[in-house]
């Protein structure tokens, strides 16, 4: 499973794990507010109402479950002498639904979906604030890939800015030192363009922050950049003067920055 992330509903803190783009939420975490507790997990699992969703919840999800064998417990569910585990169920059907994991984040998870089953089973008030967060939760997800999406497209077109500075602004057998040079003398040019100061002048400015400038460059500051480091590959190509640029490319920035900054899908994603 992937990295595990924290929800608080009611005062509990839940656990929440990804595995194959689905989130599974810790079952163990959800009764941990609950008198009994665990044994509440046992307790839905007996009853025959929870096998009969769950087992259809694995018949449309799972081409591997053991359709005969959920029968069987289907069959047995209700019973006196009844019981039935996570591990029991797991074991029996080869069931994806429900998991035990062990380690630091242990205990019994079980997709969103069948999660939030088990949620109105334990409280109707439960499930509702637990939905809520998870809503959140998958919000700033969606927030922090559209965000990772742009600072990826910044670097790709980065290498293509750089190849354009290789080409045609470093003449053949330069030390590595003057390379670098160039390479940041290039680099600033874009952030004057963009951020009206270079790199070194911003860190003299932020003594205390970690990073770059970049690296707290808004969203539509990165779309920006993005589109500056393409066009100005394109401008050294076609020979153009660094002053010249420098010229251009601020006005494009000027110009791209008042378009975004009025761009009510980026407005919506910064407010989220």
């Amino acid at each position: 499973m992937g990295k595990a992330k924290k929800i608080s509903v009611q005062g509990s803190e839940i656990t929440i794990v990804k595995r194959d783009e689905e989130h599974f939420i810790s079952l163990t975490n959800m009764v941990s507010g609950f008198e009994d507790g665990s044994a509440l997990i046992e307790k839905w699992l007996r009853n025959k109402n929870t096998i009969e969703f769950i087992g259809i919840w694995e018949q449309i999800n799972n081409p591997s479950f053991n359709s005969p064998e959920f029968e069987g417990i289907k069959n047995q569910a209700g019973l006196n002498r009844f019981t039935l585990s996570a591990k029991k169920w797991i074991n029996a059907t080869n069931a994806i639904g429900i998991t035990a994991k062990t380690g630091r984040y242990g205990g019994t998870y079980a997709h969103s979906d069948i999660a939030f089953e088990f949620g109105s089973w334990l409280s109707p008030e439960f499930k509702l604030y637990l939905i809520k967060e998870f809503k959140r939760l998958i919000k700033d997800e969606n927030k922090k890939l559209e965000w990772d999406f742009q600072r990826t497209l910044s670097k790709v077109n980065y290498k293509i800015h750089t190849d354009a500075i290789k080409e045609n602004l470093i003449p053949n057998l330069l030390s590595g030192k003057q390379t670098s040079i160039i390479y940041a003398n290039e680099a600033d040019v874009l952030n004057i363009s963009l951020f009206g100061k270079t790199a070194k002048q911003w860190r003299e400015e932020n003594p205390t922050e970690k990073g770059n400038i970049r690296d707290v460059a808004s969203i539509q500051q990165l779309v920006v950049l993005s589109n500056l480091e393409s066009i100005n590959a394109m401008l050294i190509h076609q020979d153009s003067s660094q002053k010249d640029r420098l010229v251009q490319l601020n006005k494009m920035a000027i110009t791209q920055m008042k378009s975004l900054v009025e761009n009510s899908t980026i407005k919506k994603l910064e407010d989220e």
